[in-house]
């Protein structure tokens, strides 16, 4: 029995260990990454019992990082179905004007959601399926105009911009921007510090289901929310 292979960045916790452990669910092997050992090494026991699981821990930002990452799968002599580019920074915490975000954290912040998902893509492309499918997580903030979110807005945008280019440039295969929405994860506690935000969802009770329909789905490469109606409309006529 061939099990299909997803690689997750930014899965030690909140959207990207809630979208491994469904996969692991379903069967998928894994090979998982972020930034805090202890995180992912506990992620990885939580996995461990349900599938075959690999953990890395680095910065994406880190290109022999992503080195990393491309050599195991060559040494392995492993192919990616489906790659998920979930590693995000937010920046400062509160967040800030344009005009008065500090650049060098500018920077930071779109090497990690622009920059780092293309050059891991460019290091792991070999080793690509001959239907992959790759989803770079989006935000509404790449959308619309919110004050003080321009520096991770503008960074999901060009990351948006850069999906629908990629899914021109590579027809076989599905190129996806995913938008979950809200989630009660620590990332959207920091863009509102002080707020209760118990009224937003978990990852795991409308991200996470959406984003399997859409992997499962035969959706052209393209922008998708949670609440997207093609997702649903696939599935009715599944």
């Amino acid at each position: 029995m061939s099990h299909k292979r997803a690689l997750i960045t930014g899965a030690s916790k909140g959207l990207g260990f809630a979208l491994a452990l469904e996969l692991a669910h379903q069967g998928w092997q894994l090979i998982i990454t972020a930034r805090d050992t202890e995180k992912l090494l506990k992620a990885k026991r939580a996995l461990v019992s349900l599938t075959q699981v690999t953990a890395i821990a680095g910065d994406v930002r880190d290109e022999i990082h992503l080195l990393e990452l491309a050599d195991l799968m060559s040494a392995k002599k492993w192919s990616l179905d489906l790659v998920v580019n979930n590693a995000s920074y937010l920046g400062v915490s509160p967040l800030s004007n344009l005009l008065d975000h500090s650049i060098d954290n500018m920077h930071l912040v779109l090497h990690t959601n622009m920059i780092a998902p293309i050059s891991l893509l460019q290091k792991v492309k070999p080793h690509f399926s001959p239907a992959a499918q790759v989803v770079n997580i989006s935000s509404d903030a790449g959308v619309e105009a919110y004050e003080t979110w321009g520096v991770y807005g503008g960074s999901k945008a060009g990351l948006d911009h850069m999906t629908a280019i990629l899914g021109k440039e590579n027809p076989q295969y599905r190129f996806y921007a995913f938008d979950p929405g809200d989630m009660r994860t620590d990332m959207h506690q920091a863009a509102f510090p002080g707020e209760d935000i118990s009224d937003r969802p978990l990852p795991e009770t409308q991200a996470v289901p959406a984003l399997i329909k859409l992997v499962q789905s035969d959706l052209p490469s393209g922008r998708y929310t949670a609440q997207s109606q093609e997702l649903f409309v696939h599935q009715t006529q599944a």
